[in-house]
């Protein structure tokens, strides 16, 4: 994806970096999103976080000024997305999900080519440095590239111009996993220079090692924003219960009891957010031949919010 661009201008940076309210998407009846808010303050490693067709790419459409909202209004560096999309443009970076390339130009030409928009001879040591890092040959035409080669191109792109923001929709995909070590120490580093990186993903493992903060989105909608380490102390607990032959019961409702599921005809797993004491409670009418109360891996945590 190339963009139209002008030199970027100095002015101060805001606090939220990104800012959308009551964001909405209609492609006819069909939802994109709905009601979609949430603010990315300047420095955050941020993370997007859903399954596919949750409504990410769309709302990064929308960002990017590539479609129009229904309703709600964006914005980044304190602008509107759709009347200052050209000065945002300038100043940030954009991994897109798919590569989108010129298949006839050599890796170097579309490199030079689309830095020439953020000032070009800047731009040519770092390439040539993020070309070595991701092992990535510059000489060869696009129509010649993997899939995975040519996410790498895309990401040269946006780092290499060294943007206040990168926007980043499903990187990691095509790409090895010593690849994707190497792009990960890349963000990080982009993230301690100062730039602000808005990470798109349904892989969950991705979001761990890299965001500080999230937002699950499912069905259009974000339904979970916090602190990862908010998450991980979030008090859920996952519950195993096995029952002795004696001791099943066929009905148990606790408040508090979540995502409930019979392993086999005697044992139970669910997550617990209420009170413990409450469950032992219950429980000492039954026939107990075990139970196990641990917090479940953020992984999991994720996944209950999906389901």
């Amino acid at each position: 994806m190339n963009f139209c661009l002008v030199c970027p201008e100095t002015t101060p940076v805001p606090e939220n970096i990104i800012e959308i309210r009551n964001l909405s998407k209609y492609y006819g009846h069909s939802r994109g999103i709905e009601d979609v808010s949430l603010e990315v303050k300047q420095g955050e490693f941020f993370g997007f976080i859903g399954p596919n067709g949750a409504g990410k790419s769309t709302t990064i459409r929308i960002l990017l000024n590539l479609i129009f909202p229904s309703s709600g209004s964006a914005k980044i560096f304190g602008m509107d997305v759709v009347r200052s999309s050209k000065q945002i443009r300038s100043r940030l970076g954009y991994v897109p999900s798919d590569a989108s390339l010129y298949d006839k130009m050599k890796v170097h030409e579309f490199l030079r080519f689309g830095a020439a928009f953020y000032g070009g001879t800047r731009s040519e040591d770092r390439i040539r440095e993020l070309a070595g890092i991701l092992d990535l040959n510059l000489e060869r035409r696009v129509t010649e590239l993997s899939t995975g080669n040519k996410k790498k191109v895309n990401i040269i792109q946006a780092l290499a111009h060294r943007p206040d923001l990168l926007i980043l929709d499903e990187p990691t995909t095509g790409l090895d996993p010593l690849i994707q070590s190497k792009l990960f120490g890349l963000l990080t580093e982009e993230n301690k220079r100062g730039a602000t990186v808005f990470f798109s993903s349904h892989i969950l493992s991705d979001v761990q090692v890299l965001c500080r903060r999230v937002a699950i989105v499912k069905d259009g909608r974000i339904i979970r924003s916090d602190e990862i380490a908010v998450l991980r102390e979030k008090q859920l607990k996952k519950v195993r219960i096995l029952f002795t032959e004696n001791g099943i019961l066929d009905n148990i409702e606790i408040t508090g009891m979540e995502s409930f599921h019979r392993e086999s005809p005697r044992s139970i797993v669910f997550m617990f957010s209420g009170d413990i004491n409450e469950l032992i409670n219950r429980l000492s009418v039954c026939s107990v031949e075990s139970l196990s109360i641990e917090e479940p891996p953020l992984e999991e945590i994720f996944l209950h919010y999906y389901q």
